[in-house]
């Protein structure tokens, strides 16, 4: 057995996993349709059960958020309604 290749392997296992952050970055309002968040772009549903997707779907989520923050690209958010 090659002694390298065993420290190897051992400090692959001890590295915990990627996962998927969560895209939230503290601006929670709905949009005017009340259907994407503004801040996260992400919906009510996919904002509930952030916790519970698995990496993959997560990631699902964070693909579609590409389409839906076209405003990423440096423009300012939109003035929230005044009540």
């Amino acid at each position: 057995m090659n002694h390298l290749t065993s420290a190897t392997t051992n400090e692959a296992m001890m590295i915990p996993p990627l996962s998927v952050a969560n895209p939230c970055i503290n601006i929670c309002r709905m949009d005017l349709a009340g259907k994407y968040c503004q801040g996260c772009g992400r919906t009510l549903v996919e904002i509930g059960l952030w916790d519970q997707m698995t990496e993959a779907k997560r990631a699902e989520v964070m693909v579609a958020l590409l389409s839906r923050l076209p405003r990423r690209s440096g423009q300012p958010l939109p003035p929230a309604p005044r009540s």
